[in-house]
């Protein structure tokens, strides 16, 4: 895979992470400058870590899966791309979905809440937003992609995209939220047909 699809689908993955941090940001708009840093800090480690952990697991279960089904392997060769994309595809739509529906005003809409100062909220805000590169990794199971180095590369720019929303948020508060699940869901898309059609092409 190369780096530079490597890199839209860890910018597609950190999206969700992003709008928690800005959403946070928010929360932390009445601190300045350095009192923002720790917290700026814990968001960006926790969302990063978590998001460089979750496509070992998913890169793991699918292994775990190929080898339970040996005896159909050629199968899942063959569709493999296939799964790529509607793996990437379901992920990107599910992110559309409910950026869609934290936009709405009625009962139904969602909302974010997060608070740097607990542990057991930031933990739980941190598997929520990683569970899309879960599946992600399993994608690269199916294709055949080695994992350790794009989960680290996926950790890293979560890493610096969240420590960066957390300052953005600071100054800007949830103007762009809910438009960034929006786009993080279009470049996930667009990444699984890109996999798709260069398949479909090599034929």
């Amino acid at each position: 895979m190369d780096i530079l699809t490597l890199l839209f689908i860890a910018i597609g993955l950190s999206m969700d992470a992003f709008a928690v941090s800005v959403a946070n940001g928010a929360i932390l708009g009445c601190l300045r400058g350095r009192k923002i840093a720790p917290s700026a800090l814990k968001i960006g480690f926790f969302f990063g870590g978590f998001q460089c952990l979750m496509p070992i697991l998913g890169w793991l279960a699918g292994v775990g899966i190929r080898q339970h089904f040996k005896s159909i392997d050629s199968v899942i060769m063959t569709a493999d791309h296939w799964i790529a994309f509607g793996v990437l595809s379901l992920i990107g739509g599910k992110m559309i979905y409910e950026s869609l529906r934290l936009s709405g005003k009625g009962p139904g809409a969602k909302e974010r809440t997060c608070c740097a100062d607990d542990l057991v909220v930031m933990t739980g805000l941190a598997i929520a937003t990683s569970i899309d590169a879960l599946a992600v990794g399993l994608s690269f199971s199916f294709l055949g992609v080695s994992v350790p180095l794009p989960a680290v590369f996926i950790g890293i720019v979560t890493f610096v995209v969240s420590f960066g929303g957390v300052y953005l948020g600071s100054r800007i508060g949830h103007f762009f939220e809910k438009k960034i699940g929006i786009a993080g869901g279009i470049i996930l898309v667009l990444i699984g047909t890109k996999i798709l059609l260069e398949h479909l092409a090599a034929k």
